[in-house]
């Protein structure tokens, strides 16, 4: 161990255990430095590559009117298109959930007119007091 340390610092460098367990211990003569920055670059390289998926939410009421129903329609489509994975959430309030099928029927239209651009990722399910659904872009 000695020996490596006075090679190490003959050659200006570092001694980097590599396998501190093993019997003997396995080091490395290197400039530590230089490595933690060639490290950081390739991480900073992964980061830039790498593709994050943006989850944009759309709301929606059982009793919702067609206009309204049509604005989010528009706005879903907006999102797909910016390639962002759309949540599709209907939210049921008080006695409106003993009339699901109401909120069903609302979904199966939002499917349909989204069904051209949006491939189902998982279709309308009920979590709770809500419709559940994920659209992503065909």
């Amino acid at each position: 161990m000695q020996q490596a340390l006075e090679l190490a610092e003959a050659a200006s460098m570092d001694l980097v255990e590599i396998a501190p367990t093993s019997k003997p211990p396995v080091c490395k003569i290197m400039d530590f430095g230089k490595y933690k920055y060639e490290q950081s670059k390739k991480e900073k390289e992964t980061k830039k590559k790498q593709h994050v998926v943006v989850t944009k939410e759309v709301r929606l009421r059982p009793k919702i009117e067609d206009h309204d129903f049509m604005f989010k329609v528009r706005n879903a489509r907006k999102f797909l298109e910016m390639g962002a994975r759309v949540k599709v959430s209907l939210f049921f309030r008080g006695r409106e959930m003993v009339h699901r099928e109401l909120g069903f029927n609302v979904m199966k239209r939002f499917e349909d007119q989204v069904t051209d651009i949006a491939k189902i990722d998982r279709g309308a399910k009920m979590e709770g007091n809500q419709i559940i659904m994920f659209l992503s872009k065909k």
